[in-house]
């Protein structure tokens, strides 16, 4: 087996303890592109998923959520399994605009390119993408930026790996938003040239090189200006309304405070103080008290966000009594629950379950 195809180490185990490297909160539609690319190789599709918890019929349900973890997975199993080290290139060609769901449908309704392009900047990480992307304008060129998310070392097959993908499937949804003719300009790459390295100029068509300071593509303005041929202002509201609202998770995925979230959430009925957490975060409880209120917020108004949801959410769906929430959420009487829930809501818990459920 040549070197290339050997499993590479990485650094899956240190990340396997950052929030945002293992909350499932993605479409799986790069797995299922990586998938399908290398199922024409022949590879078994469970082979490439081996490791991830997932199965085939999984990739086509649109209620399927994956992590970065499971995706690391798979980069490192096509890696380990391919014959052909231009995998990835390929597999990036198969991501369409309308892969990437409400984030794909809010590009293709733009009201035109540039705005396309801002909209790109501020949501691309709501698609789950192997590489975060910024565009700039440098005269009458736009450059784009690349970088791994999860993937930092250069040397790394999986670095290169998440570089070739989101290249190549840039270019994919860049000809479906501005035509067939769209090309890049120019290509710059941090990492050594690879044995495919011909594909490059098959595929871009433009000077590429290899061994640069940063990841880079570039195109000429005129290719991709004006009026989007699909713009539609209420689905582009609508779309961005929604991409809002997934990037306001992902945002929160990475934060100390989206990890408490989860811990509580997780806890009925007495809830841990903050020493007992920081505990359990291997983290000194005066600086995990530091790095809440850098993101604004702190233990007790995490806590009291966490039953406020639950109180919601119980007395919407449950049957429960106010003593039973009230127990649920660490209270030590009725009383002091509706109080709290009056405080939250402007409402009793009562008030609040008759209005709920009134349409």
């Amino acid at each position: 087996m040549s070197e290339r195809r050997k499993r590479c180490p990485h650094n899956g185990d240190s990340l396997a303890s950052r929030p945002d490297f293992v909350q499932r909160i993605y479409s799986p539609h790069s797995i299922a592109a990586i998938v399908m690319e290398i199922s024409t190789q022949g590879v078994n599709g469970p082979d490439v998923l081996d490791g991830t918890g997932l199965d085939l019929a999984e990739l086509d349900l649109h209620t399927t959520q994956v992590s970065y973890q499971q995706l690391d997975t798979v980069i490192r199993n096509a890696i380990h399994l391919s014959r052909d080290s231009a995998i990835a290139l390929r597999a990036g060609l198969r991501m369409h605009v309308t892969r990437f769901g409400m984030y794909g449908y809010a590009l293709l309704s733009s009201p035109s390119h540039r705005e396309a392009r801002a909209f790109s900047n501020r949501y691309i990480r709501v698609a789950g993408p192997l590489c975060d992307a910024t565009s700039a304008y440098e005269q009458s060129t736009v450059v784009c930026t690349i970088e791994p998310r999860h993937w930092a070392d250069t040397s790394d097959d999986a670095y290169r790996f998440a570089v070739e993908f989101a290249l190549s499937a840039h270019l994919t949804t860049s000809r479906d938003l501005a035509g067939t003719s769209f090309g890049f300009s120019h290509v710059s790459l941090a990492y050594d040239k690879p044995e495919h390295a011909g594909l490059y100029d098959e595929l871009f068509a433009c000077p590429v090189l290899f061994g640069q300071r940063n990841n880079t593509y570039g195109y000429d303005l005129s290719s991709a200006d004006g009026v989007v041929t699909l713009a539609d202002p209420r689905s582009h509201a609508m779309a961005r309304e929604m991409c809002e609202q997934v990037l306001a998770e992902v945002n929160r995925g990475g934060s100390a405070a989206a990890e408490i979230r989860r811990r509580l959430i997780e806890r009925t009925g007495r809830y841990p103080n903050i020493e007992v957490i920081a505990e359990e975060l291997a983290i000194h409880p005066r600086a995990l008290r530091r790095r809440l209120e850098a993101e604004g917020t702190s233990y007790r108004d995490i806590l009291a966000d966490v039953r406020r949801r639950l109180a919601i959410e119980y007395l919407r769906k449950t049957d429960m009594t106010n003593e039973e929430i009230a127990s649920r959420l660490g209270y030590s009487d009725a009383a002091n629950f509706r109080h709290a829930f009056l405080r939250w809501t402007g409402k009793s818990p009562s008030d609040f379950r008759v209005s709920a459920n009134t349409f």
